[in-house]
C-alpha cells in the first residue's frame, strides 16, 4: 500500500503485513460540539484502520483529545476543566453516531502531564529549549531542519499566532510550558514552577507514550501543517526520536467557499447533521472525495450522497448475480486510500448485481445497506434485513421509521454482541426519546412507535 506524505511529497511503502501500523491522530480541542469538518480526520483514520487490518496487518490507532489549551481558557473563563470535560463527551457521543467504533487509544493532555514533562526536560537538557520566567521556550534556530514539513525556511518563519512573549530568544521560538495565569482554573507542578503544557508538545508526547519513538503514520487536518505538525517534528526529532514516517493531511470542509471553521462560525455540528441525513449519507458523502482533496458541504451534496445511498438500497431489491473481482476495488484504496475510485468500483457492483462484494466492501466502510424482507402496512410488520456483521432483521408497525432510528437500533445491536449491555441500555432510551420503542424478537427487532403502543390499534 502506498501513501501520500506531506514530508517527502510522494506516496511512500508502507512495510508488509502485519507491520505493525502506529496511526497517531490529531483529535479534537474540546470546548463546544464539534462540526462535520472535524469529523473528516475521525472518519479517514477508522476507515483506514478497518482497511489495512482487512488486508493483514496489525494496527493502533491512537486519536488524542486535546483538553487543554487556550482556545478553552478564552471559551470558559475560571471553568475551563469542567467545559473540557463536558465537550469531550459530547465529542465521542457525536462520532459514535457514524457507527465505526473507536479508536485504540484516545488519551487526553490532562492525563499526560507526566510524559509531557520528562519530554520537556529533555529538549532543555539538549539545549533546544529554555526556561523565561515560568515558561519554556522551544530554541527553532537550535533545529536546522525546521520547516521540513511545512516547506518554509527557518530564516524565514514568522512569529507564530499566541506566542508574543517578551521573555523569548527568538520570536520564531514556542512555548512548550506556559507559566499559569490569573483566571487560569486549571494548573500542574513542574521543575519550572506551576503552569500547564503548550499545546504543540501534548501530541509528541502522547503518541510516542502509545506508539513508541517511531510509527509510521501521523494523520490531521491539512490547517495543521504549520505550525502544530512542524512543532510536534521539530519537538520529537529533537529529541532523538524518528517519530512518524509518514505525515497525512486531509483536505478541508468548506461551506459557500469557505473553510468551515468554529472561529469564523460557518459550522454545521456532526450531531445535527446526523440527525437530518442519517449515517449511511454522512459515510458515503466523505467517500466522494479523495481524503487530501477539500470538499464542498452544502444541501446540494448532501442530497447527492443521499440519493446514492438509496441507489444502493434499491440494489438490494434486486436480483443477486455471482461474480466479479475484488481486485480493483483492493487495487484503488491501496493507491493512497482513493475512495472515489473504490465507490465507482461499487457502483459497479451495484449495476452488475454483484451484492456479496457490496457487502464486503461496506464493511470497511462502517455501512449497512438494507435488503427489504416484506411488505406490510397498519399493524401486520414490515422488514428490512442487515448483511454484516451479523444477518438480524428490524421491523416496524407502520411508515418506515427515520433513518437515524435504524442507526440506532443497528448499533444496539453491535453493542450488544459487544456484550456493552450499559451502552444498549442507553441507545434504547436514546430512541424512546425520538418517540420510538424497541422490542426485542428471534433474529432481530421491532420499531414500534409509542403514539401506537399508547393507542393500540386491533386488527380485525
Amino acid at each position: 500500500m502506498r501513501l501520500y506524505s506531506t514530508l517527502s511529497r510522494g506516496k511512500e511503502e508502507l512495510p508488509p503485513p502485519p507491520g505493525p501500523i502506529g496511526i497517531y491522530t490529531c483529535g479534537p480541542t474540546v470546548y463546544q460540539r464539534i462540526h462535520i469538518g472535524n469529523a473528516r480526520p475521525f472518519v479517514l483514520s477508522m476507515w483506514l484502520k478497518r482497511w489495512l487490518e482487512h488486508t493483514g496487518y496489525d494496527v493502533t490507532l491512537v486519536e488524542n483529545i486535546t483538553d487543554i489549551n487556550d482556545k478553552i481558557y478564552a471559551a470558559a473563563p475560571g471553568r475551563s476543566g469542567e467545559l473540557a470535560a463536558q465537550a469531550a463527551q459530547w465529542y465521542v457521543e457525536d462520532t459514535d453516531l457514524l457507527g465505526l467504533g473507536r479508536p485504540d487509544h484516545e488519551p487526553k493532555a490532562t492525563e499526560s502531564i507526566e510524559p509531557i514533562e520528562a519530554l520537556i526536560a529533555e529538549l532543555v537538557s539538549r539545549d533546544l529549549a529554555y526556561a523565561a520566567g515560568g515558561d519554556v521556550y522551544f530554541r527553532v534556530g537550535g533545529y536546522p531542519e525546521y520547516g521540513s514539513l511545512s516547506g518554509q525556511r527557518p530564516d524565514q518563519v514568522q512569529e507564530q499566532e499566541g506566542e508574543g512573549s517578551p521573555l523569548k530568544e527568538d520570536p520564531r521560538d514556542f512555548a512548550l510550558w506556559k507559566a499559569h495565569k490569573e483566571g487560569e482554573d486549571t494548573v500542574w507542578e513542574s521543575p519550572w514552577g506551576p503552569g500547564r503544557p503548550g499545546w504543540h508538545i501534548e501530541c509528541s508526547a502522547m503518541a510516542e507514550q502509545y506508539l513508541g519513538a517511531a510509527f509510521e503514520i501521523h494523520l490531521g487536518g491539512l490547517d495543521l501543517v504549520f505550525p502544530h505538525h512542524e512543532n510536534e517534528l521539530a519537538q520529537s526529532r529533537g529529541a532523538g526520536r524518528e517519530f512518524a514516517r509518514i505525515w497525512m493531511h486531509n483536505g478541508m470542509l468548506e461551506l459557500t467557499g469557505e473553510k468551515m471553521s468554529k472561529s469564523v462560525g460557518n459550522i454545521e455540528t456532526l450531531h445535527d447533521v446526523v440527525e437530518q441525513w442519517g449515517r449511511e449519507t454522512v459515510l458515503l458523502y466523505f467517500l466522494t472525495a479523495h481524503w487530501r482533496k477539500p470538499m464542498d458541504f452544502s444541501d446540494e451534496t448532501m442530497e447527492q450522497a443521499a440519493a446514492q445511498v438509496e441507489t444502493f438500497r434499491n440494489a438490494f431489491r434486486g436480483g443477486e448475480q455471482a461474480g466479479g473481482e475484488w481486485a480493483s476495488f483492493a487495487a484503488a484504496l491501496d493507491d493512497d486510500f482513493d475512495t472515489p475510485a473504490a465507490l465507482a468500483v461499487m457502483h459497479e457492483w451495484r449495476r452488475a448485481g454483484y451484492l456479496d462484494l457490496l457487502d464486503r466492501a461496506w464493511t470497511i466502510f462502517g455501512l449497512r445497506f438494507l435488503r427489504p424482507t416484506v411488505e406490510g402496512a397498519g399493524g401486520i410488520p414490515s422488514g428490512e434485513k442487515f448483511g454484516t456483521p451479523a444477518v438480524y432483521q428490524i421491523q416496524y408497525l407502520g411508515n418506515r421509521p427515520p433513518q437515524t432510528i435504524f442507526d440506532l437500533v443497528g448499533e444496539r445491536h453491535e453493542a450488544k454482541l459487544s456484550l456493552d449491555f450499559g451502552r444498549a441500555d442507553e441507545i434504547r432510551a436514546d430512541i424512546e426519546s425520538r418517540g420510538y420503542k424497541v422490542d426485542d424478537i428471534p433474529n432481530g427487532y421491532v420499531i414500534v412507535p409509542l403514539e401506537r403502543e399508547q393507542h393500540p390499534q386491533h386488527e380485525s
